[in-house]
């Protein structure tokens, strides 16, 4: 079968044959819908150099899936073959106290850095998907295509994850600022719109994302060189904002988080842009709390596909056949995707 692997630090990805896996026990072989093309992916293929991950190459890329279960490893039951699926991309060891919760995104036995599919292990950006356990598989609701699903167990995952983190502050009269309104931060906006009465104001440099985030359902939208930071104070009222989202995590983002940010409020850091967040007694308004996030939990991914099953999350994707993969991380790194990239199996895979 085909697949797409980085095969060498700060490189290419490439188009490659290599052997269709077959399902062991407790495992679940999955014919592929769908992989999102996810911006952390560049940061793996152009920006880690060898040694920054414990993980062995080659390995096939793609860390958002979705597709059909196509075969089932020994002991496996309650699943059918040709059932749509989406794959929760955290794989922890399944026994701590988080992942008997469901996150294993926080798996206390792996530790960060832990190799998972698309990151350190096989991805699906193939024609088939081995899946470790059939604990990782959430059964879609009726109506959601894989192809729509798969950016979700991420891009959508992820910043729902980052919202319940700060979900008691989101209340009636209360402002949440999004900072990128790109692919993860249209999906916060959509989110916050769905799940809660705050005031979203959107904070991008482009236009077009700005006018997406209206579109999806935010009240204000601000073009961060246009004085973002006072305009923010001003529609506060002088208060500052009760959470910051920062999708991107850059210098800049996080200057203007502690900008915006008001006391007894929290800043949640999503993004991986490299930028830090000085925290002192008087560097940052009284109470403030400084939270990261990683990825998402199991029911959080239940919660992120009821919502897109009934239209309330949208990832607005464009697909590329696997045969042109190459050419979405391409388009990606050039800033040329709107929304969300699908790298789809071609007609005749």
């Amino acid at each position: 079968m085909r697949a797409l692997q980085i095969t060498g630090w700060q490189s290419e990805p490439e188009l490659r044959e290599v052997d269709r896996p077959e399902p062991g026990p407790g495992q679940v072989l999955l014919r592929m819908g769908g992989a999102g093309v996810c911006h952390s992916d560049l940061h793996v293929l152009y920006e880690f150099p060898a040694g920054a991950m414990p993980w062995e190459l080659p390995f096939t890329l793609g860390h958002e899936n979705a597709g059909w279960v196509e075969a089932v490893g020994a002991g496996v039951s309650g699943l059918e073959h040709g059932q749509p699926v989406a794959v929760h991309g955290p794989w922890g060891c399944g026994v701590c106290r988080a992942c008997s919760a469901g996150a294993e995104n926080y798996c206390r036995t792996a530790g960060g850095g832990a190799a998972v599919g698309g990151l350190g292990r096989d991805g699906g950006m193939a024609e088939y998907l081995l899946v470790p356990a059939a604990r990782h598989l959430v059964p879609l609701p009726d109506g959601l295509d894989p192809r729509v699903a798969a950016p979700l167990t991420d891009a959508g995952l992820t910043p729902y994850s980052a919202i319940e983190r700060v979900r008691p502050q989101l209340v009636p009269g209360s402002t949440t600022v999004v900072i990128g309104a790109g692919g993860l931060g249209n999906m916060a906006v959509q989110i916050l719109r769905a799940t809660s009465g705050t005031r979203v104001v959107a904070v991008d440099p482009r236009q077009e994302s700005r006018d997406l985030a209206l579109a999806r359902g935010a009240d204000v939208v601000l073009d961060p060189g246009a004085g973002a930071a006072g305009q923010v104070r001003e529609l506060t009222g002088g208060q500052g904002a009760d959470v910051v989202l920062d999708m991107v995590g850059a210098q800049t983002t996080l200057d203007t988080a502690a900008a915006v940010v008001g006391p007894d409020s929290a800043v949640v850091v999503v993004g991986l842009g490299g930028g830090t967040l000085p925290v002192s007694f008087l560097g940052l308004p009284y109470g403030i709390r400084v939270l990261t996030t990683y990825w998402g939990s199991l029911p959080e991914l239940h919660a992120v596909l009821a919502l897109a099953a009934r239209g309330d999350l949208v990832a607005g994707t464009s697909e590329w056949p696997l045969s042109r993969a190459t050419e979405a991380y391409a388009a990606l790194r050039a800033g040329r995707v709107t929304g969300r990239a699908v790298v789809v199996p071609d007609p005749t895979a």
